[in-house]
């Protein structure tokens, strides 16, 4: 494992053209996941996502349409699927320790997912770039297509989640 030249702020970010291997999880390990970041996008957008539950959950968001995300679930009778509003997308709480990693949507048959930052274990606090976001008002077709063309479209979950 190499660190690019010049990278300070994280142990993720390889010389090797992969970009970024982020990895994290929930807080007891249930829920496991690595993301490799596109290399042509340096910095990791961090949304606050101001909804009740985002609020509650110590929801920040983060996502790339060319990022790849690999999930790993030890026992997946210990992670919930939450969904609320439009139910349109599902929330993954591990139930042993209550953090929520990530959120999938499935469209036309293809899930896209983000990623709570807080849930990163190897990149700096100082590599996001952190912004508040509401999406309070967004009609269903808008907020749909905005997830298509923004979240995380190359998503792989090995072992079976709850229905």
């Amino acid at each position: 494992m190499q660190l690019a030249a010049g990278c300070s702020w994280c142990s993720c970010h390889f010389s090797n053209g992969i970009g970024m291997n982020i990895k994290g999880g929930c807080h007891c390990g249930n829920i496991a996941y690595e993301l490799e970041w596109p290399e042509d996008a340096p910095h990791i957008p961090a949304r606050a996502c101001d909804c009740t539950f985002c609020t509650k959950h110590g929801g920040v968001w983060t996502s790339h349409p060319q990022a790849r995300l690999r999930i790993e679930i030890d026992d997946s009778n210990a992670v919930s699927v939450y969904e609320f509003g439009t139910k349109t997308a599902q929330f993954h709480v591990c139930a042993k320790c209550g953090v929520v990693p990530m959120v999938t949507c499935v469209l036309e048959g293809r899930r896209y997912a983000v990623v709570n930052v807080n849930t990163f274990s190897n990149v700096e606090p100082s590599a996001l770039q952190r912004a508040s976001a509401s999406f309070e008002g967004e009609d269903l077709g808008s907020r749909l297509a905005r997830r298509a063309r923004n979240w995380i479209s190359d998503v792989r979950i090995a072992g079976r989640t709850p229905s």
